[in-house]
């Protein structure tokens, strides 16, 4: 059975404690996706970070209030991983 890898999607408005999460993630191999401001402060931590719109193809839409919205995001956290068709989508 190949591994599989692991993805968190940070985007807080209190930044509050979010490193401290950011770094045990990170040291526990999970890839660490992120908005705007949270990104930043986690890139400037040091830490890998991948902005969601790489994830999604989209840029933020209404002055940054429209960040995660995309079905990809969605996808990811509702599509059944049991469910080949739902992996393949």
């Amino acid at each position: 059975m190949a591994s599989q890898s692991r993805r968190a999607l940070l985007s807080v408005s209190d930044k509050h404690g979010i490193l401290d999460l950011a770094r045990g993630l990170s040291a526990m191999g999970w890839e660490i996706v992120s908005t705007g401001g949270t990104a930043r402060a986690i890139a400037e931590a040091g830490l890998n970070v991948r902005e969601v719109s790489s994830v999604t193809g989209f840029p933020e839409m209404l002055d940054g209030r429209v960040k995660t919205l995309h079905p990809k995001i969605h996808g990811g956290l509702l599509g059944i991983r049991k469910n080949s068709s739902h992996r393949e989508q």
